[in-house]
């Protein structure tokens, strides 16, 4: 199995400040008893920030929290892209700064000492699901089946020799594919899918090539380059964070391809159909089982400093963790999402329910 089950991991800034660095017993009750159930929802609105593929299924957990708790203040849900919101996230404590960040990957190392340098200690990693990075094309289109050599011949800035790529049609990468232009629409550096994108398709792809896969061992920063820097002749297009830009685009340019989110493939299965890679398509049961090769995880990153003064943190982890919401049939599978394993979401829940800190440790 290609994913891997990840152990995981009006109140303002004076009394932020003044917070231990523990996670605190919930507070007394505020709010109306009655809209609330007994459970503490008061002070300012919660602020997320970061990855466009998350933002759906975040969006979708605020306005259930919404209807469960009227009288809670709306979440804040914005769209950043992962390393944008990351490093919102990881700008201080205080009600000036977001209290959570979706990612469409992994907090890397260097962005977690980021946060301890700014006194963000207590990040709590809460792995909501799984995503399967998708190339999708429109439905009208002739049906395009590709492996991740395919996509990294296409794309890559240099062919496997060093030099200049400069292939302008699919059959000049593969005769078997048709005689049609590439062009690819895709996420830009800042965003965590454009990440996952360079790992799981394009080094993947990258490494059907022994010398290739062999520098990794003796030159990493040059097989990074080689195998990661796209194009920049407009083969591949820096679309933006907006993933449904995106699929407008699929549709008015019938001959593009666009990468981005499984999860905005199945809201727009009229307009447009996947790109089977490797011989997989991008479909749920696929990703869930590990077999698509560009499957990968969801996270939200939780700032647990910020627990004592908006308690409505608990109750909003507490909703997105529940199997109502995350679970296998649950209403984030609507939404696109993928049920992690039993065990994981288990380890998870009780994770996020104990303020439970990341380990940097197994971080890259």
């Amino acid at each position: 199995m290609r994913i891997t089950s990840l152990a995981l991991a009006g109140i303002g800034l004076m009394a932020l400040a003044a917070c231990d660095s523990s996670p605190a017993p919930t507070p007394p009750q505020g709010g109306d008893a009655a809209a609330t159930g007994g459970v503490n929802v008061s002070g300012p609105a919660l602020r997320i920030v970061g990855s466009s593929t998350v933002y759906p299924f975040t969006t979708a957990v605020a306005e259930n929290f919404r209807r469960k708790y009227p009288a809670a203040a709306a979440p804040i849900v914005e769209s950043t892209g992962t390393g944008g919101g990351i490093k919102l996230f990881c700008g201080g404590v205080g009600t000036q700064h977001p209290d959570i960040a979706n990612a469409s990957r992994r907090i890397k190392k260097s962005e977690v000492e980021l946060c301890n340098a700014n006194g963000v200690k207590q990040i709590v990693e809460v792995q909501v699901g799984l995503d399967g990075l998708a190339l999708a094309q429109a439905k009208s289109d002739e049906d395009l089946a590709l492996t991740t050599r395919h996509v990294f011949l296409a794309l890559a800035a240099t062919k496997p020799d060093g030099s200049k790529n400069t292939v302008k049609t699919w059959n000049e990468v593969d005769p078997k594919l048709p005689n049609r232009k590439i062009e690819v629409l895709g996420p830009p550096p800042t965003s965590g899918t454009r990440d996952s994108f360079n790992e799981l398709i394009m080094e993947a792809g990258c490494s059907t090539f022994p010398e290739l896969k062999a520098l990794k061992e003796s030159n990493e920063e040059e097989y990074k380059s080689r195998c990661t820097r796209l194009r920049e002749d407009g083969v591949y297009v820096e679309a933006g964070e907006n993933d449904n830009l995106i699929v407008q685009k699929l549709v008015a340019n019938p001959l593009a391809l666009g990468a981005f989110g499984y999860s905005y493939l199945e809201e727009n299965l009229d307009k447009l159909k996947g790109v089977t890679l490797d011989g997989v398509a991008p479909e749920y049961d696929a990703i869930a089982n590990g077999s698509y090769p560009a499957s990968r995880a969801m996270f939200i990153y939780v700032k647990g400093e910020h627990a004592r003064a908006k308690p409505a943190l608990a109750a909003f982890l507490q909703e997105y963790t529940s199997d109502a919401a995350w679970g296998p049939t649950g209403y984030l599978k609507a939404r696109g999402l993928i049920a992690s394993p039993d065990a994981v979401r288990s380890a998870t829940a009780a994770a996020a329910a104990a303020m439970t800190p990341l380990n940097i440790a197994a971080l890259k």
